[in-house]
């Protein structure tokens, strides 16, 4: 792939792991018979359906020393994400995350990155703070907050931000979090910088103590973001800034693993945002791009085109 230049369109810091996907569904891990292996991880997936939509991109993440980091490294520059920030730590392995596929709603994940996975080993002083403050959206979720020397890395990098906008995916998983209270000690402070806050229901409570979409957004605005996007399911997106609200609906797709819908979600909303769309083109455009994954088996190489979202949308208006 050709090397990027400055500044980014999209810099992702965050999870990268191996995913392993059962090829059967419905189906307990235990009596699982076969399985795929994908490139995974929150920040590596936005990443990748930003580059599927010609954006400009990197991550920011870490692997180890060991065959699966080097499939990881292989496999982002072949979906077109520079992985130059992405750092081999030769003490830790490569996180694997396994998953069970019940549709259409239920799909446990089970995550190995014990004793510390390599992206939670990042230091500011790993970090280019270069790259981090010209990139015009810079995206981070709640994991890289959930321990030290990464916590560090994260806040090192959004006082660096300048210049961009940058969003923050309150991506709450209680696994990464010894105490829930703590968690939301160090989202309230990542608030702080952030331009754009994107989350489920229950995460905005973890945030800002509301699940009920209207008062967590305004919670999120109080906050100082300036824009509070709140996911609702199957009754579709809120996103509120201090002048428009805007609701869509969900597009309905039967659900094969919904556990990529959010991740494209995000891709598609940094698409939208980096082409200047009005509010709702986005929301629209982002979930049915995220109703695409749901419907497919993958995460990262189920990530869609442009012309594929564009193609449904149209389909839907007929």
């Amino acid at each position: 792939m050709t090397e990027n230049t400055f500044p980014l369109d999209v810099l992702a810091f965050g999870r990268l792991g191996v995913d392993i996907y059962p090829l059967q569904s419905g189906v307990g891990l235990e009596d699982v018979a076969t399985f795929g292996k994908y490139l995974g991880g929150s920040a590596a997936n936005v990443s990748v359906a930003a580059a599927r939509y010609g954006r400009s991109t990197a991550l920011v993440s870490g692997v180890g020393d060991d065959p699966f980091g080097r499939y990881l490294l292989r496999e982002l520059r072949r979906l077109a994400v520079d992985p130059r920030y992405v750092f081999v730590d030769a003490t830790l392995q490569t996180p694997v995350t396994f998953c069970e596929i019940f549709p259409p709603d239920d799909f446990p994940l089970y995550f190995y990155r014990k004793p510390k996975a390599p992206d939670l080993n990042i230091t500011p002083a790993d970090l280019d703070l270069d790259a981090i403050r010209t990139a015009r959206i810079l995206w981070f979720t709640t994991t890289g907050l959930s321990q030290e020397p990464s916590r560090a890395a994260h806040f090192a990098a959004l006082q660096a931000r300048t210049e961009g906008t940058t969003v923050f995916d309150l991506d709450y998983r209680p696994m990464f979090w010894a105490d829930p209270a703590e968690a939301s000690t160090q989202i309230g402070r990542a608030l702080e910088f952030a331009t754009i806050a994107v989350g489920n229901r229950e995460e905005c409570e973890i945030a800002v103590g509301e699940t009920e979409p209207q008062r967590a957004a305004d919670a999120l605005l109080e906050r100082g973001v300036e824009l509070a996007i709140v996911k609702q399911g199957p009754k579709g997106v809120l996103a509120k800034t201090r002048s428009e609200t805007v609701e869509v609906p969900p597009h309905w797709v039967d659900v094969v693993n919904g556990l990529g819908a959010g991740d494209a979600f995000g891709g598609a909303l940094c698409h939208g945002l980096l082409a200047g769309w009005d509010l709702e083109r986005i929301l629209r455009f982002a979930n049915v791009a995220g109703a695409i994954v749901a419907g497919r088996l993958e995460c990262s190489i189920a990530m869609p085109t442009e012309d594929e979202v564009v193609a449904l949308i149209e389909e839907g208006q007929r």
